[in-house]
Parts: C-alpha cells; structure tokens; sequence
C-alpha cells in the first residue's frame, strides 16, 4: 500500500441527478484487488447500495469510467454503474421503491473503497478510504413555490433569470400525492414547471375524488398566464395516468392547447372527451384480467386489453396538432405501453397526422422509467388508495436494459423540449 494510502475522488462532487460523476481510486498498489461501494440513505429510512470488484492498474489506479467491474451489481465498464445498479441491503424489507420526496435537500451518496474483493456484509468490514458525494434534483437558484391557485394543488419550479421561459404541466402516476423530483429537474434545465397534484384528493368525507378535466385546464391557464412564462410555450408531460389525461385534452380541449406533449409509460384507453374517472372506471370492469406471478406480484397491464376496435373508446390520434413523444418500456408490467403505441401509430398512419409521432420503445424497459442513473424497481409496494391496503405491483424491466433506456430517454426528452419550447438559438444546458 502506498505511504499515505489509497486516495478516493468523486467528481464532481455536487451535481444534478442526471449528470455523470467520475469515480477513481489513486496511489494504491500495482494489480490489487478492491471493491468499490456505494451507499444511499434514503428518506423513507431505507439504505441502498451498489459494489463493483476491480483490480488497480500497473500506476495503481482505478478508474470506474474506464476499468471493467468484474462482478457485484453490475459488470463491466460502466461509469456510472455504482448508482443506476443500486438495490435495497439485504436485510431490507422487501418492496422497497427509491424515491426522492424533499427535492430542496439532495441525496447523499457515500463512495468506499474495499481491500479484496468482497461479496456483501460491508458494516463488518473497514474502508480504506471514503468519499460523499451530493446528487440534486433542483439546481442553485431555481424557486419552489406551492400553488393552490384556482383549486388546484401543486408546486412550481421557476428557473433563476428574468425569463420568461418556456413551460411543462408535469403530470405524474397513479401512486398519488404530489411528486416533485421531475419537475425540480424540468426547471433546472431552464424550463418552468408545474409539479401536479391530481390522484389520491380526498372530499371532507375521506372519499377519493377524481378531479375532472376542467382541473387540469385551470392548471394549464394558471402556467400560461404566469409572468415568468411564455403563453406559447407549454408543454405537457404525463406519465402512466397522466398520459390518457394527456392526450384527450390535446386533442380536444379549447384552453388545453399545449406546444407538445411528453407521453411516459401509458396509454390513450380512454373514451372520447372522458376524464380520468373513466380510466378507472374501465380498469375496474376488467378486474377478472388481473394476473400475478410465481411471488404473487400483481400485473395489471392486461386490464385495458385488447386494446378497443371502438374509436369512440380511444383518444383520437388522428385530431393531435402538436408533437407527440412516446417513451415505451416493452417489459411494462403495469400499462400496455407497447400495445398502446403500436395503435397510436397506426391511428395517426391512416389520419395522416404521424409526422408528428416519435416513439421511443426499448425491450427490457418496465414502467417506471425515471430520470437517468435512478436505482431500477422491478417491483414495489403499493397502496391502494380507496381500499386503503397495500399490495406488491410489478411494474417490470430488467437491470442493464431499463437503466439504458433511462439514460437515453432522458436525453432524448431533453431534445424534444429543446425542440419545441426554445428558439433554435438556444443551446442546451441548465441551470448550474
């Protein structure tokens, strides 16, 4: 070992979610065997890790962008494996699902270097060296705001600057609540954005309440009507639930007129000039179509099969006007993404309309496709909202294919946006 042992950088060492971090190991000896670690503590009081096996070069050095990880939760060069590999410890609960809740903090991530190469166990062992590096959904400067404006609920993330800036309605899943962690990252990367509350409201009474389509237009006015954003420039980014509601209101609403839409993981299964209540409403006739697998996971994508012949059960593809990017995972558990956008197109063909279609699917890929390098749950907890009882989804995908697809999703996102919402003058970047 060298005189003044192993040094570990991480660089940088404070940077959003979505950018890359070098990890390297100096001055150990020549062709030795550590193993490299990495620890999150989350804020639902889980703890996450990831390990690679390498062995230094002939300077005794170890680069994780450069060398081969010879085993533990991935393999191979991967530069950013130490963080999209992450899993739950083994002592963990089982169901655990990665999420970032209070997005004005960042995550944690503690890097370790390891003598030998070790298989698990790490709190019996003692680190060489150790380095912490912070990982951040919201960028210096940008501004949280909660809105409960015109009934609706929801927060807002305004980019640092005079403005004004382009805009995203950013509807996220069924889980309910109001999830943050997209939208602080939409409005690092110079974009207002208005973090929905739209599942999960509940009436005085405790019942669920299904907000109806003059919700989200009121949402959709009060962004378009902001001072710091421009009225021409909204976009709108649904996932899972928020994709139906997505695109029926584009094709039909007179307030709801967005510049492009950003569809992730769903469907257009719903029936013309319907509202989210009918979404529902079509899962549950279709109950007897759930399924579970070998561990009794529920899978709930074959609930809005066979996709309808009936137009009038659909979104009318063929009345889009604005630029549609559909992202597919073909492993989706939950939602019959790939079954979904192969229709779509074939609406949009015969309509005449598909030129303004851009569909991203990726085999391997399940439902939850989050920004970039986020740890891959394949199956979670879930708890169901009017029952109030938890059950165990299977939301899909593989590790390496998943984690890919994130990554060029993401970016790929980022260029659509860039496309559509900012004058071509303008060159992609954030606000760090």
């Amino acid at each position: 070992m060298a005189e003044h042992g192993p040094v570990l950088c991480v660089h940088p060492s404070s940077c959003l979610v979505d950018e890359k971090t070098e990890v390297e190991v100096k001055h150990l000896p020549a062709d030795y065997r550590v193993t490299l670690h990495a620890l999150i503590h989350s804020e639902d009081g889980d703890d996450w890790e990831s390990l690679g096996r390498y062995t230094s070069d002939s300077s005794g050095t170890v680069k994780v962008s450069r060398d081969k990880s010879l085993g533990g939760t991935f393999e191979g060069v991967e530069g950013m494996g130490l963080l999209w590999s992450m899993r739950p410890v083994p002592e963990s609960k089982p169901g655990r699902r990665f999420r970032k809740i209070n997005v004005q903090t960042p995550f944690k991530v503690t890097f370790s270097v390891y003598e030998g190469h070790l298989a698990r166990v790490f709190k019996y062992h003692t680190p060489l060296t150790s380095a912490t590096a912070e990982r951040w959904y919201l960028a210096p400067e940008v501004q949280r705001v909660e809105v409960t404006e015109g009934g609706i609920k929801g927060t807002l993330f305004i980019p640092p600057g005079p403005g004004p800036f382009p805009a995203v309605l950013d509807l996220c899943g069924g889980q309910g609540g109001r999830v943050e962690h997209r939208s602080a990252l939409l409005a690092s990367h110079g974009y207002v954005s208005l973090a929905l509350e739209y599942i999960g409201i509940l009436t005085a009474e405790g019942k669920l309440h299904h907000v109806d389509n003059t919700y989200f237009e009121t949402a959709f006015k009060f962004l378009q009507k902001h001072p710091k954003v421009r009225p021409d420039r909204v976009a709108v980014m649904g996932m899972s639930f928020g994709v139906p509601v997505s695109l029926g209101l584009t094709t039909y609403s007179q307030i709801l007129e967005p510049r492009c839409v950003v569809c992730v993981s769903g469907s257009h299964i719903m029936p013309h000039k319907g509202s989210l209540a009918d979404v529902y409403a079509a899962l549950q006739q279709n109950v007897d179509k759930i399924r579970y697998d070998e561990k009794m996971r529920i899978i709930w994508r074959d609930l809005l099969l066979p996709v309808p012949d009936d137009p009038s059960k659909k979104v009318k593809m063929g009345e889009i006007k604005c630029p549609i990017l559909l992202i597919v995972g073909e492993d989706d558990q939950n939602w019959p993404a790939s079954e979904s956008a192969a229709d779509m197109k074939e609406m949009m063909e015969k309509a005449g309309n598909s030129r303004l279609l851009t569909v991203l699917s990726y085999p391997g890929a399940g439902h939850l496709i989050e920004p970039p390098y986020s740890p891959h749950v394949r199956f979670s907890d879930f708890k169901l909202l009017e029952a109030k009882t938890k059950v165990v989804v299977l939301w899909g995908g593989e590790t390496v294919p998943h984690s890919r697809a994130q990554e060029e999703s993401w970016q790929k996102t980022l260029a659509f946006l860039e496309e559509h919402l900012y004058d071509n003058s303008r060159k992609a970047t954030h606000c760090c």
